[in-house]
C-alpha cells in the first residue's frame, strides 16, 4: 500500500514536472520561477517567443491544403455532401478555440500571475502546515489528465497514419498535432488550477473533522482557528472564480469542439457501418470507435474536475452541520462555526463558465445526451445519402 502511495505521488509529480517544461517549450507558460521571493515573474522574452512560435505553427498548420490526403475520406464527401459541411464546421470551431486560447494566455497573462503567486503563498504560509495527510484524488486526477494528452494525441496520428492509402504530410501532420497539444496543454492549466483549489478546500475539510473530534473527545478548539480557515475558503473561493475568468472561454470551446468531433465521428461511423462491405475492418473496429472513446473520455474528465471541487465544497457545508450535535462549546467558538456556515450557504465552490452554465455531472450527462441526439438527427435528415450505391 506504501509503495503503491509513492508510486502514485511519484507519477503525478513527473506529470506536473511534464506539463510546466512542456509548456515552457511550446511558449504556454510565459512566467520564470523566483526562488528568494517563491514567486512567478512575467517574462517578456518568453511572452515573445511563445507569440512567435504559435502563430508559425497556426499559420503552417492552416496553409497546407491537404483535405484529400486519403481516398476515403474523398469517396465520403463525394458521396454525402453533409459530412464534409459538417467536418468544415467543426474545423471552423478547432481553428476559433486554438485563436482565442493563444489570445487569452497573452492577454490575461499578468492577472494569471497573480492568481498563481496568491496561491503559492497560500500553500507556503498556510496550507503546507495544515496538510496532515496525502490528498489521493489529486494525485489520480492530475495522472488521468496526463494519459487523456497522449491519448488524444496517439488517436490522432492513428487516424491520420493508420487510414490506408493515405497521402501522408509529415510537416502538416507536425505542425496541426504540436498545435493541439498546445489547445490540451491550456486546458490542462485550468484544470489544475481546479485541482489545487479541490485540494486546498479538502485540506480545510479535514481541518474542521480534526476539531470536531477535538471538541467531542471533550478537547477545547480555538476560535482563531476557524477563523482563519474560513478566511482561506473565502480566498479560495475569490481565486477560483477569477481563475474560472481566465479559462472559462478557452474550456467552453474546447468541450464545445469535443462536442461537435463525437458527432462527426458518430456520423461517419453509421455510415461505415451502413456500408461496411465498401470499408475494411481495420477502419470500422479500431480506428474511428477509439476516437470516439478517447474524445468522451476527455470530455467527462473535464467535467470531473469541476464536479468534484464543487462537490468538496458541499462537503464544507456538511461538516459544519456535524458541530450543531456538541453541546456546551464556547460562546465565541459557536459564533465563529454559525459565520462560517452561513457564509457556505450563500456562497460556494462552483465552475461558471461564460456566465451561462455550471459544470458538474448533470451538465455534463446534457451534453452527452446532446451529443447522441444531434448524431441522431444528421441520420434522420440525411437518411438517403447514407447507403452508397
Amino acid at each position: 500500500m506504501l509503495q503503491s502511495s509513492r508510486f502514485r505521488q511519484s507519477l503525478a509529480r513527473f506529470t506536473l514536472k511534464a506539463a510546466l517544461y512542456g509548456s515552457w517549450i511550446l511558449g504556454l507558460f510565459p512566467f520564470t520561477f523566483d526562488p528568494k521571493r517563491n514567486q512567478l515573474q512575467r517574462s517578456k522574452w518568453l511572452l515573445a517567443y511563445g507569440l512567435c512560435l504559435n502563430l508559425t505553427l497556426l499559420v503552417f498548420s492552416v496553409l497546407p491544403e491537404t483535405d484529400d490526403h486519403n481516398s476515403i475520406k474523398v469517396e465520403v464527401f463525394e458521396r454525402n455532401p453533409l459530412v464534409k459541411q459538417v467536418e468544415f464546421l467543426v474545423e471552423i470551431i478547432g481553428f476559433v478555440t486554438t485563436v482565442l486560447t493563444h489570445l487569452r494566455i497573452f492577454w490575461r497573462s499578468h492577472e494569471l500571475a497573480e492568481i498563481l503567486n496568491e496561491l503559492l503563498l497560500l500553500e507556503k504560509r498556510h496550507f503546507r502546515e495544515l496538510n496532515l495527510r496525502d490528498c489521493h484524488k489529486f494525485d489520480e486526477y492530475v495522472i488521468h489528465k496526463g494519459l487523456l494528452i497522449i491519448l488524444e494525441i496517439a488517436s490522432s496520428l492513428l487516424i491520420y497514419f493508420g487510414i490506408p492509402e493515405s497521402r501522408l504530410v509529415v510537416h502538416e501532420a507536425l505542425c496541426i498535432y504540436v498545435v493541439q497539444l498546445e489547445v490540451l496543454l491550456v486546458v490542462m492549466h485550468s484544470h489544475l488550477g481546479v485541482i489545487y483549489i479541490y485540494r486546498f478546500v479538502w485540506i480545510i475539510n479535514g481541518q474542521l473533522l480534526l476539531l470536531a473530534n477535538q471538541l467531542r473527545r471533550g478537547q477545547r478548539a480555538d476560535p482563531e482557528r476557524v477563523q482563519r480557515l474560513r478566511w482561506l475558503y473565502g480566498r479560495l473561493l475569490e481565486l477560483n472564480s477569477r481563475l474560472a475568468s481566465i479559462y472559462d472561454i478557452q474550456v467552453t470551446f474546447f468541450m464545445g469542439t469535443l462536442i461537435a468531433a463525437n458527432i462527426t465521428v458518430g456520423h461517419v461511423l453509421v455510415i461505415f457501418w451502413i456500408n461496411i462491405k465498401r470499408f475494411s475492418v481495420w477502419i470500422m473496429v479500431l480506428i474511428f470507435p477509439q476516437a470516439l472513446i478517447v474524445n468522451f473520455w476527455d470530455l467527462w474528465l473535464c467535467i470531473a474536475f469541476c464536479n468534484l471541487a464543487e462537490n468538496t465544497g458541499k462537503t464544507t457545508s456538511t461538516i459544519l452541520k456535524l458541530f450543531n450535535d456538541i453541546r456546551n462549546m464556547e460562546k465565541e467558538l459557536k459564533e465563529r462555526i454559525e459565520e462560517f456556515s452561513l457564509f457556505c450557504s450563500h456562497r460556494r465552490l462552483r465552475l461558471r463558465h461564460c456566465g451561462l452554465f455550471y459544470v458538474n455531472y448533470e451538465m455534463g450527462f446534457h451534453m452527452i445526451i446532446t451529443n447522441i441526439l444531434y448524431v441522431v438527427f444528421l441520420v434522420q435528415f440525411d437518411y438517403m445519402n447514407l447507403k452508397f450505391k
